[in-house]
């Protein structure tokens, strides 16, 4: 990819430490507001008369909103300029958190998180965009590490840091948190950074195409959300999973014959990165959406506070970062396939001894399973990234990164939405019929389903019974919540197994003669993609 600076890199060599940690604050605060939400849900829901389904919207806004509008947001960078980019994403995203974290309603708080994930959009691709020109070829696998280090700790210590600024701060400190986070990139970014462009990138983007994209990821997560309240038989609801898909095949369609796509549909021709593709979209799918089940399964089936759960939730970013840097070490002895293979077998199993506390729970069980897939997604995030970039030809690398980081953010959301759909099934079939039979009418034991267990609505369906039953009731869905997060849980450790089984069969024909190229050429220029 060429680059284009405004002004001579002589004498800015004191001040790439200070652009480099404004661009880890403005990308730790993104993959923070990715994963520190979820912990909050059962507070909020204690004090707003909200579904589960409508906390869910809230939660994913961001993810959809941000997946659905990074390649367009690294494309205005290229052109317009990457700093430029970085510092309207600062500025939208921390003037739109002090809006949402005041927000009235749930609406509010919906609206408030998409909007958010519009400025991550710009943030995230101009962060990475920005180390090649500022930073010596010897300097930027440091760089790019250090980078590669925020994006996990975010995600991964993000229930932790939301459950302390839930428990100290209330809930609304987990979203109005982004405002101080973005002044203090926008400082660092202002004031080091140099700017950069692409001269060869094209100014035109694909708005229909991107409308289309975004439309169906929008029809596929809201199908998959509102089918646990309507029921995935409702014929709005077949309509909407019928729709993603149509407009997921008119995208496709209209990738292949404009001139100018948003996706390079070339891409797809290299085997090495759909198989990144795939491996990384389960990896973000199973780890999303077990942390969004666990957190809930913490607090409400057990009784843990929000910072308590949250702390809980730590193992697995102990050893994500013990096993990142090991997981690049033998790729770059052994190719990518191998730890990568391995690591989805970890994050399996991981999640299958997990699962177990669905029935018998006892902390030493969870801690094993985070510990043990945590080393999985260490072991196989920088082999992937390196091989979603060294795959296709030289010049779709960049957006082999967007694409990669769509993935990431649109498989965390689907992530959510299935399992929560998984685990609410489970409870509909089960504790329902119990809220049924002692005494609820069948509308309020059917919007019961949908509530977070104890919460303001609960407590609101749960008024016209005496305090016995409503116990009894109450009983009833934290047994059957519990057995239900644990086949979620498990289904997505099945999940990651399939995949580890499947990626074998998706790399067998990579040309390796290509592979090698590709490879000499990431050498010369790193680049750790989450």
């Amino acid at each position: 990819m060429a680059h284009s600076t405004t002004a001579s890199l002589d004498g800015y060599s004191e001040k790439r430490g200070t652009a480099l940690a404004g661009m880890c604050v403005a990308a730790g605060m993104v993959w923070l507001s990715f994963a520190d939400f979820g912990v909050a849900v059962p507070t909020i829901a204690d004090e707003l008369a909200v579904s589960l389904p409508d906390l869910q919207w809230a939660n994913n806004a961001f993810s959809l909103s941000t997946g659905a509008l990074v390649l367009a947001g690294g494309r205005l960078g290229d052109v317009f300029g990457r700093k430029r980019m970085l510092e309207i994403g600062l500025v939208v995203m921390g003037a739109v958190s002090l809006v949402a974290a005041f927000a009235p309603g749930v609406t509010g708080l919906i609206v408030g998180r998409a909007a958010m994930g519009v400025g991550a959009a710009m943030i995230l691709p101009a962060t990475l965009a920005l180390i090649p020109p500022m930073f010596p070829p010897e300097e930027q696998p440091k760089a790019f590490g250090a980078w590669m280090a925020v994006a996990w700790v975010g995600q991964a210590a993000g229930p932790a840091v939301g459950g302390v600024l839930t428990g100290v701060l209330g809930w609304r400190s987990t979203i109005w948190i982004n405002a101080p986070l973005a002044l203090v990139g926008l400082w660092l970014v202002h004031r080091a950074a140099v700017e950069s462009t692409d001269p060869r990138a094209s100014r035109h983007i694909d708005l229909l195409g991107l409308v289309t994209s975004a439309l169906a990821a929008f029809c596929l997560l809201y199908g998959c959300t509102a089918g646990q309240e309507e029921g995935f038989d409702d014929p709005v609801i077949i309509g909407l999973l019928v729709g993603s898909v149509v407009l997921a095949v008119v995208f496709v369609l209209l990738q292949k014959h404009l001139a100018d796509p948003l996706v390079d549909l070339r891409l797809f021709s290299s085997r090495p990165f759909c198989g990144a593709l795939v491996a990384n979209s389960v990896m973000n799918i199973v780890f999303a959406g077990v942390s969004f089940l666990l957190t809930l399964y913490l607090q409400e089936v057990r009784g843990y506070g929000p910072v308590t759960a949250g702390l809980l939730l730590l193992p697995s970013t102990v050893t994500i970062l013990l096993f990142n840097p090991y997981g690049g070490r033998v790729a770059a002895r052994r190719g990518a396939r191998l730890p990568v293979v391995a690591g989805l077998l970890l994050l399996g199993a991981g999640t299958l001894i997990a699962a177990i506390i669905g029935r018998h729970y006892a902390y030493a069980i969870l801690a094993a399973g985070l510990l043990v897939l945590g080393a999985g997604l260490g072991l196989m995030s920088i082999p992937l990234s390196d091989t979603a970039v060294a795959g296709p030809p030289e010049e779709l690398a960049g957006t082999a990164s967007g694409m990669f980081k769509v993935t990431s953010m649109l498989g965390g959301a689907f992530g959510v939405a299935v399992t929560v759909a998984v685990q609410q099934a489970v409870e509909s079939h089960q504790a329902v019929d119990r809220a049924k039979a002692a005494g609820l009418s069948d509308a309020d034991a059917d919007q019961l389903g949908n509530a977070v267990t104890d919460s303001a609505l609960a407590s609101q369906i749960m008024s016209s019974v005496d305090q016995a039953t409503r116990d009894a009731i109450t009983a009833a869905f934290h047994e059957v919540q519990a057995v239900g997060t644990g086949r979620a849980i498990a289904l997505s450790g099945l999940l990651a197994l399939v995949a580890a089984l499947v990626m074998p069969l998706v790399w067998r024909l990579a040309p390796p003669a290509r592979r090698k190229d590709a490879h000499a050429a990431r050498r010369e220029e790193p680049s750790t993609e989450r």
